[in-house]
């Protein structure tokens, strides 16, 4: 399992630094304006809907009852059901796009309302232009999850992982070359958003051929399977991504705040989902099929040794990396983002919503891997029940929140909400007797914060100013940055190991 997160994370993680060439493109090229905030806008709408319907609710439907077609059924049942699924999801989504581009300028209006109160016509018209063109995002990347959800039941995972990749690179050529072409240059992104769509879905088909499973694309929503897939699927579009959700709300009560916000949250969310998709999104992708294969086989204890491992992983790389975004906020968002159309304001506002988010790392985390736990057993119902407290609990810190910190209020509330959420999450595991713990947790958790102290010590007394840091050149710039984030790793992972743990005990989770 040890080497299918390596494999998943290495492949994320170049997808992750090129998703932080990407920004720091289109920092430089658009900057924090109005027209970026109206991109921003236009993009986040599909790409919510993206991981309902794809990383989200399809994928933890589809996964668990693929692997029981694949473990207990014949090869002819399990490519029906590919063939089914495929037309049946294609053909949901082929609709759900068209009234999308139809409805764009209503759901700019819903999801930017604050631009309406404020009468910011521009913004809208520009916002609801680029929706039209990204909208049918949503089918080609829904499919493309829907691809990567089959290439995964097979141990498949680096295709998939390294999908995305596609989408940084067509958005990076669109800023740079394709822009200058239109009078508006920020449109030139909604046209790379739409062709990086086409293109991750047809880069998976050959790997599905080689599987003897390339989809047919056969509508039968009364399939068994797809009936199956569609009772655990509707009420899993809203728990599985509850986060998604809380960062959505947060785009609306953005827009009632100062020009830049949108894209203020928007940048440091990006450096937010670095870790959280290495770790979080492989681990999730990891885990999840070995789940649905314990649970078809009966084996509770693997299961429980399963879910174990996860969280161990989680608290051993997700802590010091939440520690390190809260400390190298500031230097990490003028290294990548610092420049004529990015100002020092800029880098002063993203970054504290960058250390607001830090705040929720280990919770994005811990949900990655708690919620398979449930939709591994096709339970739905109960996450439903607590993304809903998750989400009554966002809204009343972001009211709570955002007048005395206004952005950054938004992403400290989507933080706390996180670990309302995991809490939940774990607590019903745990009663349900699905996750026994295993030993010497306690010792875990406090040699974890000794060597996160130690570290967060370290860079905090040795690192420059951030005055140094804003006036320095950008090779100096990176050249630090890396150099701390080296010597952060080194003085954890020294820590770590002065107290006694050691690499096996992220590759048995029965070690503690």
């Amino acid at each position: 399992m040890l080497k299918s997160l390596t494999t998943v994370g290495g492949n994320t993680m170049v997808s992750r630094v090129l998703g932080f060439v990407r920004d720091l493109v289109l920092a430089r090229v658009f900057g924090a304006d109005a027209a970026t905030d109206a991109f921003f806008v236009a993009f986040k709408i599909p790409n919510f809907l993206r991981r309902l319907f794809g990383e989200g609710a399809f994928a933890t439907a589809f996964v668990p009852v693929l692997m029981e077609y694949k473990e207990q059924r014949s090869h002819d049942e399990l490519k029906a059901l590919v063939d089914h699924v495929a037309g049946t999801l294609g053909l949901v989504l082929l609709v759900v796009s068209f009234l999308g581009v139809l409805a764009a300028p209503v759901l700019v209006s819903v999801f930017a309302f604050g631009w309406v109160m404020e009468g910011a016509t521009e913004k809208l018209d520009l916002a609801a232009q680029m929706l039209r063109l990204t909208f049918p995002y949503l089918l080609f990347i829904s499919l493309t999850a829907f691809a990567g959800g089959i290439l995964n039941a097979h141990n498949r995972f680096a295709v998939p992982a390294f999908t995305p990749v596609l989408l940084n690179l067509s958005l990076i050529g669109a800023a740079l070359w394709l822009s200058p072409s239109f009078h508006e240059p920020v449109v030139a992104l909604a046209w790379g958003v739409l062709v990086a769509g086409v293109a991750q879905f047809t880069f998976q088909l050959p790997f599905l051929h080689r599987l003897k499973l390339f989809p047919g694309f056969r509508p039968a929503p009364r399939h068994e399977g797809v009936t199956r897939i569609m009772k655990l699927m509707v009420p899993a579009l809203f728990a599985v991504s509850v986060v998604q959700i809380n960062l959505l709300l947060d785009t609306v009560l953005a827009s009632f705040l100062q020009t830049g916000s949108i894209s203020w949250l928007y940048y440091s969310d990006r450096l937010m989902e670095f870790p959280q998709g290495v770790l979080g999104v492989a681990l999730g992708t990891v885990i999840l099929p070995g789940l649905s294969r314990h649970h078809a086989d009966g084996d509770p204890r693997a299961f429980s040794q399963t879910l174990d491992w996860g969280l161990r992983t989680t608290l051993l790389l997700g802590a010091p990396a939440a520690v390190g975004l809260a400390v190298l906020a500031a230097p990490m968002i003028a290294t990548l983002f610092l420049s004529g159309n990015f100002d020092a304001t800029d880098v002063h506002m993203a970054s504290l919503s960058l250390m607001a988010y830090s705040v929720g790392l280990l919770g994005f985390i811990f949900i990655k891997v708690l919620a398979p736990g449930y939709y591994a057993r096709q339970d739905t119902r109960t996450p439903v029940r607590i993304g809903l407290i998750a989400m009554g609990v966002n809204m009343i810190f972001n009211l709570a929140l955002i007048f005395p910190l206004q952005h950054a209020g938004l992403a400290l509330a989507t933080s706390l909400s996180a670990f309302v959420n995991a809490g939940l999450l774990f607590r019903g595991l745990r009663r349900g007797k699905v996750y026994q713990p295993g030993g010497e947790w306690n010792a875990l958790w406090w040699k974890v914060l000794c060597a996160c102290v130690v570290m967060a010590g370290v860079l905090l007394w040795g690192m420059p100013v951030l005055e140094a840091w804003l006036s320095a050149g950008i090779l100096e710039r990176a050249g630090w940055l890396a150099a701390w984030i080296g010597i952060g790793m080194v003085v954890y992972l020294g820590c770590l190991y002065a107290l006694g743990i050691r690499p096996r005990h992220l590759r048995n989770a029965r070690q503690a």
